[in-house]
């Protein structure tokens, strides 16, 4: 049996409690150093200024989410030697880069060198996209962004290098399009829907631009699932705004009319390809569709979505709301 009580009254004792709790607190920052905060990673873009020391620098670090204690940092440059290295600047970090990858490219004055932070809007197309990417020096004049990509450019805040190619910023964004995916959708339901993610994808740019709250997407999800089973046409105003490249309040009944594949008037089912580049709340209401009694809906002038069950009552909302 164990004696703790003579353990205790041990004079070497404080010296071996004290070595246990080194030896901890070692193996803690070594874990730190070696493990990232993130598998998935995303981008930060971390300013460090002249005269800053290592606490300033990981509690820059710990704010962008790119370590989990300043002090561990602050121990770890300590520790290596780097603390008096630390060199200003602007640096483009990764949540799936170590401790010790981060403290080495500021060591090492790995600066970033020409990155843009572009933000990129929910719901814009590849053309939109193209033009921003464009204008901000990222592609050179005349470059194209694949139109078959259009609905996995994911609309979010990116550092791209300057004139950069089409194929780099396109894998950039698809990537994150994955990744993102990844994130917010639930694995089994992936698994379930592999084969509908593409038309969720197309589904979802469409919802983008029908209705902007989360609750009214789900529902008008459920409403155009419904349609599409029932063979009734979308009639969505989002697809003859794409045709025609123009967004109208209302569009008359001859642009209803244009022939086009992406016409939902005059064709069943969903457009070929989606119509813009849908954010994560569109793609999550195209795949979790809310079952309700209505079959139609309108947007308001003041963006309230109007539901109804009949087309009568939905002829008297237009009267009431849109005339």
């Amino acid at each position: 049996m164990i004696n703790f009580k003579k353990i205790i009254q041990n004079k070497k004792f404080p010296i071996i409690l004290g070595s246990i709790f080194v030896v901890i607190f070692l193996l803690l920052i070594f874990i730190e150093v070696i493990n990232p905060i993130s598998c998935n990673g995303e981008e930060k873009l971390v300013k460090i200024e002249k005269g800053w020391g290592s606490g300033e620098i990981g509690q820059a670090l710990k704010n962008e989410k790119l370590i989990k204690n300043k002090w561990f940092f602050v121990f770890h440059v300590w520790l290596t030697g780097y603390s008096g290295h630390l060199q200003a600047g602007d640096y483009l970090l990764n949540q799936k880069m170590t401790l010790f990858q981060i403290s080495k490219i500021i060591v090492n004055g790995e600066i970033t060198p020409n990155y843009l932070k572009i933000t990129i809007p929910e719901g814009w197309t590849s053309k939109q996209i193209e033009e921003r990417l464009i204008a901000s020096g990222v592609l050179a004049q005349g470059n194209k962004l694949p139109k078959e990509k259009e609905g996995y450019l994911f609309p979010d805040t990116y550092y791209f290098e300057r004139n950069l190619s089409v194929d780099a910023a396109v894998e950039k964004m698809s990537d994150n399009f994955l990744k993102r995916i990844g994130e917010g959708i639930s694995k089994d339901l992936l698994i379930d829907s592999s084969m509908r993610l593409p038309n969720a994808v197309i589904m979802a740019s469409i919802l983008e631009k029908e209705v902007k709250s989360d609750e009214d997407r789900a529902i008008v999800s459920g409403i155009f699932w419904k349609r599409i089973k029932n063979n009734y046409p979308l009639e969505s105003c989002a697809t003859i705004a794409y045709i025609l490249g123009v967004e109208k309040k209302q569009y008359t009944y001859e642009d209803t009319r244009i022939k086009s594949p992406y016409n939902t008037y005059l064709n069943l089912g969903l457009p070929p390809m989606p119509i813009n580049n849908p954010g994560l709340s569109a793609i999550k209401a195209a795949l979790y569709p809310e079952e309700t009694d209505y079959y139609f809906f309108l947007s308001a002038p003041d963006g309230t979505t109007i539901f109804s069950k009949t087309l009568e009552e939905h002829n008297q909302n237009k009267v009431k709301y849109l005339k």
